[in-house]
């Protein structure tokens, strides 16, 4: 590729993360606005932090921080600072995913936000201020243990009944669209980076990392799904190639979390991703 082509293909990351942080500000003046001085910081998180952001499939993440103590009103004041900015019409303020706590609780002193220790993780790594003063010094960074469970729980939890049906009928996976099929290949690939690195799996990492594994299935699948996040793919194409690779891909996440959670003896875990993986070959 040419320099020039290098230039212009910065140029659109750059235009496309713009639209992000657009998103971004406004809802940061509207968290100001309601939290006043218990604003201690705010923070971009996800893609449009650590880089990668694409307005076709990414969520805009934003990371607050209170002053002590939680409120009861506070979980119902950040939702509905959260739906008046999605309600703004557009795909991106309707993505907006805002994650929250006190210096309390992201210590792990007291209970209540919403930060679990994959997003806090991405906090510690790559969130960058917005606004207020930066605390990250007192966040307690999650262990590999902790980021294995949690990772495993929110897999469990979101890749559910519907998730299964779409990965084992790709014409309906693929008609959601390049957003839905792109997560739906890609989540698995940067769970497993996390588990054996430890480190936050943003999707070029992840993919990088699993590209590089001798003998990892569906590689043709997981770099079709990088390039599917900035230009949809057609439809037949994306079909075949689901069709063909997505179960394997699915199987050696299944295979690979079943043995690392029995070594942390979380055997319930691991009997969830046992029947997790008999319902993929049912």
């Amino acid at each position: 590729m040419t320099s020039r082509g290098k230039e212009a293909i910065a140029d659109d990351q750059q235009a496309d993360a713009h639209l992000g942080e657009v998103v971004l500000d406004r809802a940061v003046a509207a968290y100001r606005a309601a939290f006043g001085s218990r604003l201690i910081a705010g923070y971009a998180l996800g893609s449009l932090a650590h880089g990668g952001f694409s307005p076709l499939v990414s969520d805009v993440d934003l990371g607050l921080i209170l002053d002590d103590p939680v409120r009861p009103e506070d979980r119902m004041a950040i939702d509905t600072v959260s739906r008046s900015v999605r309600a703004g019409g557009s795909a991106l303020e309707q993505r907006l995913s805002v994650f929250w706590g006190t210096p309390a609780t992201l210590r792990g002193q007291s209970r209540g936000g919403r930060f679990p220790p994959l997003d806090r993780l991405d906090l510690l790594e790559y969130g960058r201020l917005l606004t207020g003063t930066d605390v990250r010094s007192a966040v307690a960074r999650p262990g590999r243990a902790e980021l294995l469970v949690a990772g495993a729980e929110f897999a469990l939890g979101y890749l559910g009944d519907d998730v299964l049906t779409e990965i084992r009928t790709p014409s309906r996976l693929v008609s959601c669209g390049p957003r839905r099929v792109t997560k739906i290949v890609l989540f698995p690939v940067r769970f497993l980076f996390t588990a054996e690195t430890g480190q936050v799996g943003t999707n070029s990492l992840a993919a990088r990392h699993y590209l590089a594994s001798p003998g990892a299935p569906a590689t043709s699948l997981v770099t079709a799904a990088l390039a599917w996040r900035l230009e949809p793919p057609a439809d037949h194409e994306a079909i075949v190639l689901v069709s063909r690779e997505l179960i394997p891909l699915y199987l050696h996440y299944v295979d690979d979390h079943i043995a690392r959670l029995r070594a942390v003896s979380q055997y319930r875990l691991a009997g969830s991703f046992q029947r997790w993986r008999s319902r993929l070959l049912a």
